[in-house]
């Protein structure tokens, strides 16, 4: 058993991951997160991109503790706020992690903007870096509307508010296996999928 690094303290994103790789049998990878290893100084967001961003943690991870580590990077774009928040769309408040002020700003950033003009997209970038230093990295896209007022109680950050497309539920209101399904850390995990299958495999050689 090889463990493989999640560079995040959200018990909500590994256990994504735990479920992406469990559907798919790959086996041999035991993915554990920051609060299961040592901790190391990590390096603030500051890319301009989510690549920029995701890559820089997953390599300091990878350094840090001699694991494959995965990071990823993702947000919000709002089609009426130009694309933002965009990679601040954990801080968008000024507090970084405030799930609840974030998602109160962007609903009163957007109270006088009409339904039709309300569209909004989850953009994920994840990196896989293992510690020779291979690196990978891969996108996911998911496009909806935002709601007016929060509604479920499923997922985190914006997801009370995020109608995706040809859904009239929010994505908090999706099951876990809806949402890993159809959401962009769903859709990039996945693509990295040929790569952990590989990984493991080396394990049981």
């Amino acid at each position: 058993m090889t463990r493989l690094l999640l560079a995040t303290r959200n018990a909500k994103k590994l256990e994504e991951l735990r479920r992406i790789l469990a559907a798919e049998g790959i086996e041999g990878l035991e993915v554990v997160g920051l609060v299961d290893v040592d901790e190391f100084e990590e390096a603030p967001e500051i890319g301009a991109t989510f690549e920029e961003n995701a890559l820089a943690k997953a390599r300091d991870a990878a350094e840090a503790t001699g694991l494959p580590s995965i990071a990823d990077d993702s947000g919000l774009s709002v089609d009426a706020l130009n694309g933002m928040p965009g990679v601040l769309s954990a801080r968008w408040s000024g507090r970084h992690g405030d799930d609840q002020a974030n998602l109160e700003l962007v609903l009163a950033q957007l109270a006088d903007v009409p339904d039709e003009r309300r569209g909004a997209g989850f953009v994920c970038a994840a990196a896989l870096v293992d510690p020779d230093g291979d690196e990978v990295v891969v996108h996911g896209d998911w496009g909806g509307t935002l709601a007016r007022k929060p509604s479920g109680t499923n997922g985190f950050g914006y997801d009370p508010i995020f109608v995706p497309d040809d859904e009239e539920r929010t994505s908090a209101e999706l099951d876990p296996a809806e949402k890993d399904a159809l959401s962009h850390r769903g859709i990039a995990l996945r693509a990295l999928l040929p790569h952990l299958r590989e990984l493991a495999d080396e394990v049981r050689r």
